[in-house]
């Protein structure tokens, strides 16, 4: 499979895919790239309607450009924690803004969740930010400000006194339930709108299946939410190498157990043919 960065004449391709309805999995698949790699290229240059391959390769080599410019000279990549591969994490945070922004969010917000996300401590200030992402402090503040009023950051001052946003145990339980009650909302709306279009009428009835489909829908979200909501505080213990060693000693008992099971299953005599 091949790495590196797409080239114009990839792109050219994703570009001619997509005017054909392929999906992003095809795609990846005649290029023998990830369709990670094709969504988040897509995504980040259009979306799938407006999407250019001599407007999204230019674009690229800009933010190429700015990344250089900004990066001090001699500099190196931050060492990251617990052994990590710095380009892989680059790389998948890359991915996860994507998804965000396939789901509806828009990139600075869905920039900013990914950062907030993938750091261990689930929080960042907005200077850190700032300097992560490479963008203005007026760029972070209005991300943060969309991210609030969806309820999937809080913030918080530590002890220097200095704001932190954070994404903690609790704020996808917190989001859900948001959105479960901006659909009981919609539910509301629609049934005003069957007593507005009169009972029995084809507009009318419409809009009470919509209401209750939508109204299953904010039922079952809300009750998945609380009742799936301690899995969001399990805790699990830093990962060792002895850990990782004892892992992969367990897996290889467990492989030889399984075919001494078999072996002896294949050996036994078949009541049947007694």
């Amino acid at each position: 499979m091949p790495g590196g960065r797409l080239s114009q004449q990839e792109r050219q391709q994703i570009a001619l895919g997509l005017a054909d309805g392929l999906a992003y999995a095809e795609i990846a698949r005649r290029l023998d790239r990830p369709t990670s790699t094709v969504t988040r290229e897509v995504m980040r240059n259009g979306g799938p309607t407006a999407y250019r391959a001599d407007l999204a390769h230019r674009a690229t080599e800009r933010r190429t450009h700015r990344r250089r410019q900004a990066a001090p000279r001699g500099a190196e990549a931050s060492p990251q924690p617990y052994g990590r591969d710095a380009e892989a994490v680059r790389e998948f945070e890359e991915t996860f803004t994507t998804v965000m922004m396939a789901s509806g969010m828009t990139a600075m917000p869905a920039r900013v969740m990914a950062s907030l996300s993938l750091s261990d401590e689930g929080s960042l200030t907005a200077s850190e930010l700032v300097k992560r992402l490479q963008v203005s402090p007026a760029s972070v503040s209005k991300a943060i400000a969309f991210l609030e009023s969806q309820s999937l950051v809080r913030r918080e001052r530590d002890e220097r006194r200095r704001e932190r946003y954070i994404v903690d145990d609790d704020v996808w339980y917190q989001s859900m339930m948001a959105s479960a009650r901006a659909i009981a909302h919609v539910v509301e709306v629609a049934r005003q709108g069957v007593g507005v279009l009169g009972p029995g009428t084809p507009a009318a009835a419409r809009l009470e299946n919509v209401a209750r489909f939508l109204d299953f829908v904010a039922e079952s979200t809300a009750r998945a939410a609380e009742q799936a909501r301690a899995v969001l505080h399990t805790k699990t213990a830093a990962p060792s190498t002895a850990d990782a060693g004892a892992e992969v000693e367990a897996g290889a008992e467990a492989e030889v157990a399984a075919e001494v099971d078999a072996g002896a299953d294949a050996a036994a005599p078949d009541p049947g043919r007694a």
